[in-house]
């Protein structure tokens, strides 16, 4: 059968050619292999090793297809998958992975595992190593009846570690040969189809009326193709696009070929012949194909690598579908997309290689990347609010560049989304491309944190930070550098890793400084002292926090100011520095209060009377903490009004003025009642959900909000130049 069943395409530009062109083959039309569709099937059923032995069995079941590119076992897969899941065999879906890329590499673990989480719908954390993920995979699909289908796996190193430890899921993976060190897997190998099968499966490209009026040139012509799925299938679209030509005249013209003495000799011979007969432009584009980032192409991807329009890519996408050369990849609602066989890709570098010159190639490449540029930036602005300069200029773009509304955009993202961070890879690789694999790693992570925000952008934004950091490394760009760290670090500490991100950001701190830019230097510093007050060092923490400090001052940026104050108060409260954190919290206060920020002004003020609170001076906390109240009331911020009030009913219990306290206590209860009453949310009743302003015991943590101890360098994107 075929590489993949083939799905029917849906040309749009039939107007463009009179002439009668022939259908694509219909979806789903699969033919021959019954005899290897019942031993899979069989298979799931066969008593196994465990089972012999007494036990029941720990893992799932592992099924292998194994065949050469081209002898169909995709397409077998493809088949058994969608029997199996008709007959609600697994309730639970079907996962999708391929184990190669296209230039023959393996895929690692760790990603493969990833996308198979992503498939799930489980947020795997970003930066996780590969035994994390498939731990997480595993313990995702515990309880679930799931087909996993494994394409091209190169080894059994990788399929071992992606089995699920659940014995109602099913593995079915495809191969090249035997998967040694996998126990109880039995193969199924596939060789050429019947000359039935075959000479059907040729019908289905090639139309009906020559192979019914020639069957015995039919079946030579089947002989010459070794009965092999994908030379059949390329030599029916010769024949389908050339309607004078007889099969017998083909059958003829592949005889008189040189044999070749290769496993692929009966593919290689009718692809040299196909490729041969291809309009000089058309065999450029199609060898271009295999620049295509995973394989994976579309009308964009292909004017691009050939210099030419958008609508004229397009047809010979379409011509390269009826001649076998492509295979349709099932999207939703975004436009079509189009996989080269992993059987032609080996193929075509030949010919890339001894027919264009490097220099064309890699302009072709560089043409690819600035358009794929050009589409992320468009797909980002479509966030953007109406009349904004974005927008603005997304008007200006070629209509083939925009996209009708945000949600349309983030289809095309999702769909083209491993094909993205495929092209990203790619481009830094090369090494010869890195200002345009920088704009274009920038454009991806602004359109992915646009569309799915920074938190569920994350497990794609770390490869993203990686591949920055690889360029800034090796072109020595300190600025680039100390950003792709700091993001890096950012993304550590937020998954929990907060000791792995402290040496980013003190390498992040080097790059800044040797970078002489100041936002980035202070940015290190500032998070290095957040990292060690996650880690409970209060005196370390405090020291970092107290660099930032100093260079914020020299620089007189009053906000920041204020902010690192807040954060080196919090801090030293949270060590019993009580003296130290008052000073900070006097000076928080007043760079507010300079700043003209009554909200800020009061949280600090609280924050004062807090620290007064638990150093022994109720009196003055009292002083402060009616200062705070008024602070607040004018600067209309009900919940921080709330969470005042029943602080300084807690400095009046201390004072034991138990009748004033439950006045302000009932005061601040009416303020959240009307606030959950607005908000229609039940859990606005809480203290730390309400306000900044913390609450808790000498040595914890205070829930002092961004001001305090936040740490703001998430925000931070790429810098590229």
């Amino acid at each position: 059968m075929t590489e993949q069943a083939v799905q029917t395409a849906q040309p749009s530009t039939a107007a463009r050619h009179p002439s009668p062109r022939p259908p694509a083959p219909a979806a789903h039309a699969f033919v021959g292999r019954a005899r290897e569709l019942e031993e899979l099937r069989a298979d799931i059923a066969r008593t196994g090793l465990d089972t012999l032995s007494g036990r029941k069995a720990a893992r799932g079941r592992v099924l292998l297809i194994a065949g050469r590119p081209g002898s169909g076992r995709t397409a077998l897969a493809e088949e058994f998958v969608r029997r199996r899941v008709a007959a609600g065999e697994y309730p639970d879906g079907v996962l999708r992975g391929r184990l190669t890329e296209p230039g023959g590499r393996p895929v690692p673990i760790g990603r493969i595992a990833r996308d198979l989480l992503g498939a799930l719908g489980v947020a795997a954390p970003p930066g996780a190593d590969d035994d994390e993920l498939t731990a997480a995979l595993r313990a995702a699909l515990a309880g679930r009846r799931a087909l996993l289908l494994l394409e091209d796996a190169a080894d059994a190193e990788q399929v071992d570690a992606l089995i699920p430890d659940e014995p109602r899921c099913l593995v079915l993976v495809t191969s090249g040969g035997p998967l040694t060190g996998i126990p109880d897997v039995r193969p199924c190998t596939l060789g050429g189809l019947d000359v039935r099968a075959a000479v059907a499966f040729l019908t289905r490209y090639a139309g009906d009326t020559r192979i019914t009026c020639d069957p015995r040139a039919a079946e030579a012509l089947v002989e010459e193709c070794a009965a092999q799925p994908a030379a059949l299938a390329l030599a029916g679209g010769w024949l389908a696009a050339r309607p004078k030509a007889s099969v017998a005249d083909l059958a003829r013209r592949l005889r008189d070929r040189p044999p070749r003495i290769a496993p692929e000799g009966p593919l290689l011979r009718v692809f040299e012949l196909v490729h041969e007969s291809m309009p000089q432009p058309a065999a450029r584009l199609l060898r271009l194909l295999t620049l295509a980032p995973a394989g994976h192409v579309d009308a964009h991807i292909a004017s691009a690598l050939a210099g030419c329009s958008v609508s004229a890519a397009q047809t010979a996408l379409d011509d390269f579908v009826r001649q076998g050369l492509l295979r349709p990849v099932p999207t939703e609602r975004a436009a079509p997309l189009y996989r080269l066989p992993g059987c032609l890709a080996p193929l075509l570098r030949g010919p890339l290689a001894e027919l264009e010159r490097p220099a064309e190639v890699q302009l072709a490449r560089a043409r690819m990347l600035e358009r794929t540029v050009r589409q992320l930036r468009s797909c980002w602005a479509t966030t953007e609010p109406v009349g904004s300069p974005a927008r603005k200029k997304l008007a200006g773009l070629p209509r083939a560049l925009r996209f009708a509304s945000a949600g349309a955009a983030a289809q095309w993202l999702d769909s083209r989304l491993p094909a993205l961070l495929a092209a990203a890879r790619l481009a830094v690789e090369d090494g010869d491309l890195d200002t345009l694999a920088r704009r274009l790693v920038a454009a991806l992570a602004r359109a992915l944190t646009a569309h799915r925000g920074a938190e569920a952008a994350a497990p794609e934004l770390y490869p993203l930070h990686q591949l920055v950091l690889d360029v800034a490394e090796r072109r020595n760009l300190h600025l680039e550098r100390a950003a792709a760290l700091l993001n890096l670090a950012d993304l550590d500490a937020g998954a929990g890793r907060t000791r792995e991100a402290l040496p980013r950001y003190r390498a992040a701190l080097d790059a800044a400084r040797a970078a002489a830019d100041p936002l980035l230097t202070g940015r290190a510093l500032e998070s290095l002292g957040g990292g060690y007050q996650e880690l409970g060092d209060w005196q370390r923490s405090a020291d970092w926090y107290g660099r930032a400090l100093s260079l914020r001052l020299s620089r007189g940026e009053l906000a920041d100011e204020a902010r690192l104050y807040g954060r080196l108060g919090a801090v030293q409260g949270q060590a019993g520095r009580w003296g130290e954190a008052l000073r900070s919290w006097r000076a928080a206060a007043a760079a507010y209060r300079r700043l003209r920020d009554a909200r800020g002004y009061a949280r600090a003020l609280a924050e004062t009377a807090r620290v007064q609170e638990y150093a022994g001076r109720p009196e003055d906390s009292l002083r402060t903490c009616r200062e705070a109240l008024a602070c607040a009331r004018a600067a209309r911020d009900e919940r921080l009004e709330a969470a005042v009030q029943l602080r300084l009913a807690d400095a009046l219990d201390r004072l034991h003025d138990g009748a004033a306290a439950r006045l302000h206590r009932s005061a601040a209860q009416r303020l959240l009642a009307q606030l959950r009453r607005e908000a229609g949310d039940e859990t606005v009743g809480s203290v730390g959900a309400v306000c900044p302003v913390g609450a808790g015991a000498p040595g914890e943590t205070p829930e002092t909000g961004e001001e305090c101890g936040a740490n703001p360098s998430s925000a931070y994107e790429i810098r590229s130049s």
